[in-house]
């Protein structure tokens, strides 16, 4: 019994290897279509890497309902289930935020001032920083190898930071002379983009809390 337990867990463990890596490409073709959105965000690259975005998402949806089917066939015991799921559910929130700040940029079709345009690169790039943070985290969690505490300080340091320079471009939107329609577009999509790093805070914080009720 116990060695078909540790086989279902072992397909369960390399399932959620499998949604992670899928999350990481969905980041990691966000970061570009944010990179060619600065340049031009009217090209058909940026179409294209948005269109990648959703469909990673997507896979990682399919990937997770595996994981859940898996985990409901007693690959798990009953009292992980809710844990675990509850968590790849909380870590899928962000890349869904990728998809809709994304999509704010496309259907509206933002161009990012360039009065704010240093500030911008500094909050996108710190938030994707707490997401490869959390990602370090999560595998170390599910690895049961290493120390989670120094992550989660740098989280909460990245987001804390992620939260100033997210009150500093509205400031500075809102002094401007820009076309009044077009600052609160600017200001939805500035707050969307602040989610990021706050899902990932909110991931990080959860992964601690399961992993001190694992040692108890």
């Amino acid at each position: 019994m116990f060695s078909f337990l540790f086989k279902k867990e072992h397909h369960l463990e390399s399932l959620i290897y499998e949604y992670l890596d899928a999350l990481s490409e969905a980041q990691e073709n966000f970061s570009l279509a944010l990179h060619v959105c600065v340049e031009n965000q009217h090209c058909e690259q940026f179409d294209f890497l948005t269109e990648q975005t959703h469909k990673l998402e997507s896979k990682a949806d399919d990937i997770r309902e595996n994981i859940k089917s898996l985990m409901y066939r007693k690959a798990l015991i009953p009292d992980s289930r809710g844990d675990i799921m509850g968590l790849l559910e909380a870590i899928d929130e962000i890349p869904r935020v990728f998809e809709e700040v994304l999509y704010i940029l496309q259907l509206q079709k933002l161009t990012i001032p360039e009065f704010i345009l240093f500030d911008f690169n500094e909050i996108i790039r710190i938030s994707l920083e707490c997401c490869d943070l959390l990602d370090k985290q999560v595998r170390i969690f599910f690895r049961r190898s290493g120390s989670i505490r120094e992550l989660i300080s740098k989280i909460d340091i990245n987001e804390s930071h992620c939260d100033h320079i997210e009150r500093r471009i509205i400031m500075n939107i809102f002094n401007s002379q820009t076309d009044p329609f077009q600052k609160l577009q600017l200001k939805e999509l500035i707050l969307k983009i602040g989610d990021i790093a706050d899902k990932a805070e909110s991931v990080s914080r959860r992964v601690n809390i399961i992993n001190m009720k694992r040692r108890v």
